[in-house]
């Protein structure tokens, strides 16, 4: 069990460094955000969501019950922003110079991945808290 939250753990300090990059130019380009309102919602929750990655990666890492309660927060705003556990994955097609389609089917195993990584989250979280 302790093994399966420190590979999440993991998953979400590889999440900060992928999400660095976008971070900083978003803090340095705020005035440039587009007029509409999805894009300015998203670039809203990135910010936070940025923060609160290394919160649920630390809680995780010490296996302590603020890191879980972190993720669950976390959940539907990963879902919006695409920071997804495993989002790595999609920088395959790029780098390997392959379809969109590989992008595709990648993005929705992604995407499947973080429900069952909330499921395991769950169990884990019943069964020792």
């Amino acid at each position: 069990m302790r093994l399966v939250i420190r590979i999440f753990a993991l998953l979400d300090i590889i999440s900060i460094f992928l999400l660095a990059k976008p971070f900083f130019e978003i803090v340095t380009h705020l005035k440039e955000i587009p007029d509409q309102v999805l894009s300015q919602a998203r670039v809203i929750l990135t910010l936070p969501m940025f923060v609160s990655l290394f919160v649920s990666a630390i809680g995780l890492m010490l296996f302590k019950k603020f890191g879980f309660i972190a993720y669950y927060i976390q959940f539907p705003f990963r879902l919006v922003v695409w920071v997804f556990s495993i989002g790595f994955i999609t920088l395959l097609p790029e780098l390997l110079n392959l379809s969109q389609t590989w992008f595709d089917v990648l993005f929705k195993l992604c995407f499947i991945a973080e429900f069952f990584r909330l499921y395991f989250s769950i169990q884990i979280h019943r069964k020792t808290f």
